[in-house]
């Protein structure tokens, strides 16, 4: 149906007509909103910011449970988003269904219960072999490109997609990012993609949304992406490229000699501030560093200092890094308030941003340097940035941490030395 005879019905309703179509999703649902036809194994929904990806994903997923009883997967890039977005959020199950309809969460269990017997079991990212003992029919992925274990997510999926008697369906909903495993889904002969921007629900959304947030990026690569939902392709201004990355992208890694925790606060926290950069990274015998995670957030010092401190010990690490030219001490200090023993050294920036930056994106291009699975945002950061820019948060950490390990080594006769205060510590 055309949207402008779409609103034109929906316009001529009382309001106790509206209110008894109030949960009926096909009714406000706009075109793209709604499964394709034909026979599609997978439903690729790639849109901008705000389109209503997520409030798709949960009038699909209702409608496909009260069809009939089945099993159906939601797999969302934490626990916390699944709940949040998914399921409780203003797009979720939760608000979106009738009070006789809503199927019942228990959190505890993982998993939502509709009346006929559906079962929803929600996983994570964050583990993908969970999906092992999945079996069924349907599943929904939000927010795909996102993900850190994307191919492993993809990979233990597909097995599970056995149910017989059923049509298996898969519902991905993500703003796009130029990921192999994206691709590769898009290219599948049952694949459907359907693309849109933000602006496209403008009508449910605030107008001070579009007017402070989306026109910032209006006529930048980033809004390209975030707004209009395009794939973008490398800046042949950047000091990385994505092909560089992909290449040498690894599911593990090695015995570390040495891992370190780099942060590049912000003194603030306001709407408006950037988040605190958080790298964690690694170097083995043979020279080659290892990203072992991105913990960048946005919080007040306490938070990000306790987020630091926690990739520390997840990670076994040996020391944490601040940068002494934006509030070092505060870093130090904010960091030991938590833990007061723990390894902690100033870096210095003696010089700039640009010249700090091209050695370490030689090593990526050199392929010394490996992304122990995908961290779309540190990334997205890496292959935009060009010299002359502002330099953001999370791809200052990163160069930090590499520049600590693999340019600048505190190394003598192969024993790395730290000093702390009066005390040395060691490590071969």
């Amino acid at each position: 149906m055309p949207e402008a005879e779409r609103e034109a019905i929906i316009s001529s309703y009382s309001d106790e007509e509206l209110a008894l179509i109030h949960y009926d999703w096909h009714t406000w649902a706009r075109p793209k909103q709604l499964p394709p036809p034909g026979d599609w194994y997978v439903w690729l929904l790639m849109a901008g910011r705000g389109f209503g990806k997520t409030r798709t994903g949960s009038g699909w997923a209702h409608e496909r449970a009260i069809a009939q009883p089945r099993e159906i997967a939601f797999i969302a890039r934490t626990p916390a988003d699944a709940r949040d977005f998914m399921i409780e959020g203003p797009g979720g199950i939760i608000q979106n269904t009738h009070p006789d309809d809503t199927p019942l969460y228990e959190p505890s269990k993982r998993r939502l219960t509709w009346k006929n017997g559906s079962v929803a079991t929600i996983f994570s990212d964050e583990n993908p072999d969970q999906l092992r003992g999945f079996s069924g029919d349907t599943a929904w992925i939000d927010e795909f490109a996102k993900f850190k274990h994307p191919q492993e997510v993809w990979d233990n999926l597909q097995f599970g997609m056995r149910e017989a008697g059923g049509e298996p369906r898969i519902f991905i909903s993500t703003t796009p990012r130029p990921l192999r495993i994206l691709h590769q889904i898009k290219e599948m002969a049952n694949c459907v993609t359907v693309t849109g921007s933000s602006y496209e629900n403008k009508s449910n959304l605030h107008p001070l949304w579009f007017k402070d947030v989306l026109s910032r990026y209006e006529g930048t690569r980033i809004g390209r992406q975030e707004i209009y939902a395009e794939i973008l392709t490398d800046n042949p201004d950047a000091l990385w490229k994505r092909e560089d990355i992909e290449k040498h992208r690894v599911t593990d890694y090695p015995t570390l000699t040495r891992i370190v925790v780099a942060i590049d606060p912000q003194a603030k926290n306001n709407p408006d501030s950037a988040e605190t950069g958080i790298v964690v990274a690694g170097i083995a015998p043979n020279g080659h560093g290892y990203v072992l995670d991105d913990l960048s957030l946005k919080a007040t010092p306490d938070g990000w200092a306790k987020e630091a401190i926690s990739g520390y010990h997840k990670y076994q690490g040996d020391r944490v890094i601040g940068e002494a030219n934006n509030g070092g001490d505060m870093v130090e200090y904010t960091v030991r308030t938590i833990e007061p023993n723990i390894p902690f050294s100033q870096v210095h920036a003696s010089r700039g941003k640009q010249a700090r930056a091209e050695p370490v994106s030689a090593l990526y291009e050199q392929g010394k340097v490996h992304h122990v699975g995908c961290f779309p945002d540190l990334e997205d950061q890496m292959c935009e940035w060009v010299p002359g820019d502002t330099s953001p948060d999370r791809l200052d950490a990163l160069v930090w941490a590499l520049t600590e390990l693999m340019i600048e080594p505190p190394a003598l006769n192969g024993i790395v030395i730290y000093e702390d205060n009066d005390s040395v510590i060691s490590r071969y």
